[in-house]
């Protein structure tokens, strides 16, 4: 009967449950990764926007440029940014346990530039050379970039060299213009523009 068969196989199921494949077991031996350079190289084949990660406020505030930022969920409103977990920025994250990250226009890239140096600005050197504001929940926030996201530190997750942080998303604002500015991209290691809209694609010289 169709009801003895069920139960007999479940009670097979429970005494023989499934063992967990190994991904490190021996037939499951993974080959060897590629060099960390070709893959930088090959993700640089991926645009991205580029942002200004800033934590803190006045005095306190620090700032570094991120192009990897990722929206995570709508209900909460999640989104992760990636930060190296030896650098100077990830023990004031923690200890601040909030963060914004603003948006880059086309016209910013002098700021992405400098914020990804080591001798880029902090404190008040850094919010005069942005404009900087502080925000409704706290942290520093630059009005002139095209979206600014305060967060509060949801989850930390580390990942090889990076940690990955998902922040919750408390407070949000984006550039009220009709025609809102060209974002900043990123490109095979250089920053570059989104054509406009409806503009013919560029050919190639013979």
């Amino acid at each position: 009967m169709p009801g003895s068969l069920s139960r007999a196989a479940t009670a097979r199921a429970r005494a023989h449950p499934p063992r967990p494949v190994r991904a490190d077991g021996p037939s499951r031996t993974a080959p060897p990764g590629p060099d960390p350079a070709a893959f930088r190289t090959a993700m640089g084949a991926f645009p991205t926007g580029v942002t200004l990660l800033t934590c803190g406020r006045g005095a306190s505030t620090a700032v570094i440029t991120l192009n990897s930022l990722t929206a995570v969920s709508l209900d909460p409103v999640l989104l992760l940014v990636s930060v190296k977990s030896d650098g100077r920025m990830l023990p004031l994250l923690h200890a601040e346990g909030a963060f914004a990250v603003n948006v880059l226009t086309a016209e910013q890239d002098a700021w992405a530039t400098h914020f990804s140096r080591p001798d880029r600005s902090s404190g008040l050197a850094a919010v005069r050379r942005l404009g900087a504001v502080t925000g409704p929940c706290g942290q520093s926030v630059v009005p002139s970039a095209a979206v600014r996201m305060e967060c509060t530190l949801h989850a930390a997750h580390p990942a090889g060299d990076h940690t990955l942080l998902i922040g919750r998303v408390t407070a949000l604002a984006a550039d009220p213009a009709p025609q809102p500015p060209a974002p900043l991209v990123f490109h095979r290691g250089r920053y570059a523009r989104l054509a406009p809209a409806g503009a013919p694609p560029v050919k190639e010289s013979a």
